[in-house]
């Protein structure tokens, strides 16, 4: 979290942008936005196996409005992109997007499809990549601690100002 000093009777200094960022860092709410075979492995990452609340981030929400993290898991067609726009609009600030796979990366088996969307980032701002196809529950946790590091990094209080 970013300790400046710790004092002899049990204070500890920080500065309030890392206070925020470490309480947002452990309160992450995924909404689930699975389009084809990767939103299996992402539901793997919330099951007892592979304890995603361990880093704060296993409740997945179904409406856009209770979550602040995107997880764009699988192929995005020209048809799915208007209503992923919609939820992504729905979400409240601040939000993040992961996208899973390498058909949401950059439109994997499917690219050169008429009807494929060549990667998510050309509908919502993307934050972390995760790679592969379908990528492992292991590597989407990865992704997660990624974003956690982003997320940590940010500025805070320039950003509400």
């Amino acid at each position: 979290m970013g300790l400046e000093a710790r004092l002899e009777e049990g204070f500890v200094t920080t500065t309030l942008d890392s206070a925020i960022n470490w309480a947002r860092t452990g309160s992450l709410w995924p909404v689930t936005f699975g389009l084809a075979c990767c939103a299996l492995e992402m539901m793997h990452v919330g099951a007892a196996r592979y304890d995603l609340d361990r880093f704060g981030g296993a409740v997945f929400r179904a409406s856009p409005r209770q979550s602040d993290l995107m997880i764009i898991a699988g192929t995005l067609t020209n048809k799915m992109a208007i209503p992923l726009r919609k939820v992504y609009d729905q979400m409240p600030d601040p939000k993040w997007v992961i996208s899973m796979g390498s058909c949401a990366n950059g439109g994997g088996y499917y690219h050169y499809s008429y009807s494929v969307v060549r990667g998510s980032d050309r509908v919502v701002p993307v934050d972390v990549y995760v790679p592969g196809c379908p990528p492992t529950a292991e590597a989407l946790m990865f992704g997660i601690l990624r974003l956690h590091d982003k997320i940590k990094r940010t500025s805070t209080i320039a950003r509400l100002g």
